[in-house]
């Protein structure tokens, strides 16, 4: 008889955007002649950059010959892309990180719920809360927790976001050793600063804990004295691995590639107390259960650093932040209190009743689909998430409808 791992069993019985694929299929099927307008998931809705685009038909091109053909590339990610996201991401802003320190993988998504996988059954993890789902899912499954009760799992050690602290949690009041930390977040779009990082990065050092930090809306930090990297923190390199992502940067949420930091520096330890440094392991665990991102992706990958293609970034991020700007804008007009929309494609608002109540008079009465926040975890009920991914055209008329409907 095979057995299952009953972990599985304790996960809330439907995920958040299952949840709502539900409410808003039966509100289409019910009202079909009526325009949807989508600011709920975070998906982008622009074209790749044109730089990544020629680059990804220059590198199909080479595979339909045998000159130039590839096959298997290394795990890690070809060289070429290593050695620019070393030198532009990092070095670039002071923090030492070099190429064989990054590991090149399909989605931050799937790098920050398999990081957990080396480390012992036993840790203690922090989550925030609000929190993105898959830090607290994959944890469940690894059996860190016990049942769900009142909407949090036992065995978490939970860090409050709210309005009070601008929901940048306060440290954990016991100890813990494994944090997962988003700036810009995912839901809020808070943003912590040089300061507020440092605090956690001295706690990690004092406790051996380690961070996880996802990093994944890096490129919409616009204001000059915020990091944009947990290694620009001193003493970072020993207790933090950071998450980035190609997905929201330059719209490959469809073409997968993301990237992982883990500085040779980065310590765990043994049952006996020994230090272990991290980088092998990922390697170890990348090498056996990935074969690499597509040459012609990675090669689309590599083109964003390029001139042209730095500009054209640059530019499709703008974009999605002068959506969000106006989103805040047109929400605080209306007497909601905001947060995220600056140094952030998200908006996190204060909807004055239930998340879910909230949820469904947009989308009955606008049309207009947003993200409850008590998806997010318990700090979450009361606000909602709206998303800038779309035009600049359908968020008007969005924002339109929105301030019809909240008359």
């Amino acid at each position: 008889m095979i057995k299952i791992n009953e972990n599985y069993l304790k996960l809330q019985a439907s995920y958040l955007f299952s949840d709502i694929a539900k409410r808003v299929a039966a509100h289409q099927q019910a009202n079909p002649d009526i325009k949807l307008i989508k600011l709920g998931i975070g998906d982008v809705t622009r074209a790749l950059p044109e730089a990544c685009i020629k680059a990804l038909h220059s590198a199909v091109d080479e595979m339909a010959s045998d000159d130039s053909f590839r096959g298997y590339g290394p795990e890690q990610g070809y060289a070429f892309l290593r050695e620019i996201i070393a030198k532009e991401d990092f070095q670039a802003r002071g923090a030492d990180i070099q190429a064989d320190e990054i590991f090149v993988s399909d989605g931050a998504k799937c790098d920050s719920g398999n990081f957990q996988e080396i480390f012992s059954g036993e840790i203690k993890v922090a989550i925030t809360d609000p929190v993105y789902p898959v830090y607290v899912d994959t944890n469940v499954m690894a059996g860190r927790t016990g049942v769900a009760k009142d909407g949090r799992y036992q065995g978490f050690v939970y860090l409050d976001g709210n309005k009070e602290n601008g929901f940048i949690p306060d440290l954990p009041c016991e100890p813990v050793d494994l944090i997962y930390l988003c700036f810009p977040n995912n839901p809020t779009g808070a943003m912590a600063t040089r300061e507020q990082l440092k605090v956690w990065v001295d706690y990690a050092r004092d406790h051996q804990a380690l961070i996880l930090y996802d990093a994944a809306y890096e490129a919409f930090i616009r204001d000059t004295d915020l990091p944009h990297s947990i290694y620009e923190i001193e003493g970072a390199r020993e207790v933090a691995v950071e998450f980035r992502s190609f997905s929201k940067t330059a719209g490959f949420t469809g073409t997968r590639c993301a990237y992982t930091v883990v500085p040779k520096a980065c310590r765990a330890y043994t049952e006996a107390g020994k230090e272990i440094s991290i980088n092998p392991l990922w390697n170890r665990r990348h090498t056996t259960k990935f074969n690499s991102v597509s040459y012609p992706v990675q090669r689309a990958a590599e083109a964003v650093y390029s001139a042209e293609g730095k500009v054209q970034v640059k530019a499709l991020i703008d974009y999605y932040l002068n959506n969000a700007g106006y989103i805040r804008q047109r929400m605080e007009a209306l007497g909601y209190d905001c947060i995220g929309g600056e140094n952030s494609p998200y908006i996190w608002i204060d909807g004055k009743r239930g998340s879910w109540d909230f949820f469904d008079l947009l989308l009955h009465q606008a049309a207009v689909v947003c993200t409850p926040g008590a998806g997010f975890g318990k700090c979450g009920e009361g606000y909602i998430r709206i998303s800038a991914f779309n035009s600049f055209a359908n968020v008007q008329e969005a924002m339109e409808r929105i301030g019809q409907a909240l008359k």
